[in-house]
C-alpha cells in the first residue's frame, strides 16, 4: 500500500512539474501578444477613418492617403479633431481632438499656436492628423513647427507636414472659411486647453 502511495505521489509530482514547465515556457501571454502586435495602421483603415471624420468620399480620402503612405509609410496613430483660428498678418489658432493608437488606446489632446506671414482671414476645419514615429503617446506633447505655405492640396483637402524630435505629423484639413496666403508658426500640443497659444 505504501509503495502504491509513493508511486502515485511521484506521478502526481512529475505531472505537476511538467505542467508548470509548460506554463513557464509559454513565450507570451495574450496580453503580451497584443502589446507586441504591429503598431501601425493599414491604408484601408486610414481611408475609412478619413472619409468618416472629414465627411468626404472614399475616393477623395484614398487619393490623399495614398500619397501620404507613399511618402511617409504607415502611421503609428492618428488624431481626429477640430481647429479654428484667424489672422491679419499675425494669427492664432486652437484645436482639440483625440489621439488614437493601433493598440486601441486613446488620449485627449489640445493644440494651439501663433502664426505670422502673408495671411489674412479666418477658418474653421475638421482635422485628421496622421502620426509617424510615435513610440509613446506622451511624446505628442511638444511643439511642432509648421509652414502652411508648404501645404499641398488634393481633392479639396489641404495637407502639410510638421516635424519635431523624429516625430512627423501630417494634418489633413477640410473646412469652411476664407484664409488666403502663407504663414509659419508652430503647433503646441498639450494635455489641457491653453488660452494663450504660446
Amino acid at each position: 500500500m505504501l509503495k502504491f502511495a509513493t508511486s502515485s505521489l511521484t506521478a502526481i509530482l512529475l505531472a505537476s512539474a511538467m505542467l508548470s514547465g509548460c506554463a513557464t515556457n509559454d513565450p507570451q501571454t495574450p496580453r503580451q501578444q497584443a502589446q507586441n502586435a504591429k503598431t501601425d495602421f493599414e491604408q484601408s483603415d486610414v481611408v475609412q477613418a478619413v472619409s468618416t471624420h472629414l465627411g468626404v468620399t472614399s475616393e477623395s480620402a484614398a487619393s490623399v492617403v495614398e500619397r501620404l503612405f507613399r511618402e511617409q509609410g504607415r502611421p503609428d496613430g492618428y488624431i481626429t479633431g477640430e481647429e479654428g483660428g484667424g489672422a491679419l498678418v499675425a494669427g492664432l489658432f486652437w484645436g482639440k481632438g483625440t489621439l488614437w493608437m493601433k493598440d486601441g488606446s486613446s488620449i485627449p489632446v489640445f493644440w494651439q499656436g501663433p502664426t505670422i506671414g502673408w495671411d489674412a482671414g479666418g477658418d474653421a476645419s475638421k482635422v485628421f492628423t496622421l502620426v509617424y514615429n510615435l513610440d509613446d503617446p506622451n511624446y505628442i506633447f511638444q511643439r511642432f513647427p509648421k509652414a502652411e505655405g508648404s501645404a499641398f492640396l488634393i481633392a479639396g483637402m489641404g495637407v502639410n507636414y510638421q516635424r519635431a524630435n523624429g516625430i512627423t505629423l501630417a494634418p489633413i484639413r477640410s473646412g469652411i472659411g476664407l484664409r488666403l496666403g502663407a504663414n509659419v508658426g508652430y503647433s503646441s500640443y498639450s494635455r489641457k486647453r491653453q488660452m494663450l497659444p504660446f
